[in-house]
């Protein structure tokens, strides 16, 4: 089969490899779409130690070809959406029915072979496959294995989010948008900031009822006045230190700030933060990662039904050999949208 191949930091290539072999309690399954997502430019740029070669991707949707002894939820012919966060189910946090946090992280693209290819071989399927509805495109599915469930926990059920609450996101790439998106749906007002002005013309598509340039302007000043006094809850999308701290800063009294976005090697994992303000005014620091795949019967029908809009985000679909360009674009914050690769030749 196809495949885009990882071979060093910012070293891709697409290549003739074999195909998986049906993994244990697995299902093979054919990539109809598969998203390309900051995550993998975090891999690809150095900010995450890996073994080379790889095959990322992690926002994939397909159709089962084939299904080892053991399953019982899916039959060949199926369409499927798998989440990225996957798991093994002994640990303490899958018993507890937090799996997304499980001791063994069985993500797509690491502990196994992912979706820039024509086809994933996914270990214990039961667990970590879903369903995708006839009524969602692949292309739209696509977005629902990362930044879409990723936002969506982080919104619904570790902020809570409120109908009537500001909510301000700060990075309005994939995750962001989605947020965007998602924070609208449940009935809040939405601010979204960016640098790049195609971004946040996509960010009122999906919702924000206001927009911030924060090249021109200065965001924290802005949503402050906006919301006369603060957002009640602050959305970090992108995982630099001015997005963290300008988040924190644009919230009111016991306000509540959502960290998404991991880090780049310029932060490496650390970030200065106010922590007098966070104190006097009583402020939250929410960490979220990922979505217990159980949780996807609540997100799904929501896209279903077209309450969420997944599609809306997405700019273009490409092939295989252009990923490499889409990396390079987000070095420089230069993407507007999403991309999705449908071509693996």
């Amino acid at each position: 089969m196809k495949a885009l191949v990882l071979e060093g930091v910012q070293k891709l290539a697409v290549r003739d490899v074999p195909d998986p072999a049906l993994a244990d309690q697995g299902v093979l399954i054919r990539v109809m779409a598969n998203g390309v997502c900051r995550s993998d430019w975090h891999a690809w740029i150095g900010d995450i130690p890996r073994e080379f070669p790889a095959i990322m991707g992690h926002e994939m949707t397909g159709v089962v070809e084939e299904v080892a002894t053991g399953v019982t939820r899916f039959k060949r012919g199926d369409r499927v959406v798998v989440p990225f966060s996957g798991s093994e189910g002994t640990c303490e946090y899958c018993q507890s029915g937090h799996s997304h946090l499980c001791e063994s992280g069985i993500i797509a693209g690491r502990a196994y072979s992912g979706g820039y290819a024509e086809y994933v071989s996914v270990p214990l399927a039961d667990r970590n496959v879903t369903l995708l509805p006839d009524e969602i495109g692949f292309n739209d599915g696509a977005a629902l294995g990362c930044r879409f469930m990723t936002s969506f926990h982080g919104l619904v059920d570790r902020a809570a989010v409120q109908a009537g609450e500001w909510v301000v996101v700060f990075g309005c790439g994939g995750v962001g948008l989605s947020a965007v998106n998602i924070a609208a749906s449940l009935g809040a007002t939405v601010i979204g900031v960016d640098i790049n002005a195609q971004n946040l013309e996509l960010a009122e598509r999906m919702g924000a009822a206001f927009t911030i340039n924060a090249r021109e302007t200065d965001a924290v000043e802005a949503v402050v006045s906006i919301t006369k006094g603060g957002a009640h809850v602050a959305v970090d999308a992108l995982g630099i230190a001015q997005t963290c701290v300008d988040g924190i800063r644009s919230l009111r009294k016991r306000g509540r700030h959502l960290q998404i976005g991991l880090t780049t090697k310029k932060e490496a994992g650390y970030v200065s933060i106010p922590i007098d303000m966070i104190v006097l005014k009583e402020l939250q620091l929410i960490g979220s990662l990922g979505m217990a795949s159980h949780r996807f019967a609540a997100m799904i029908p929501l896209v279903a039904r077209g309450s969420l809009t997944p599609g809306k985000m997405v700019t273009k679909t490409i092939s295989l050999s252009e990923v490499g360009g889409v990396f390079q674009d987000m070095t420089t914050f230069a993407n507007t949208g999403t991309f999705v690769v449908t071509n693996f030749n």
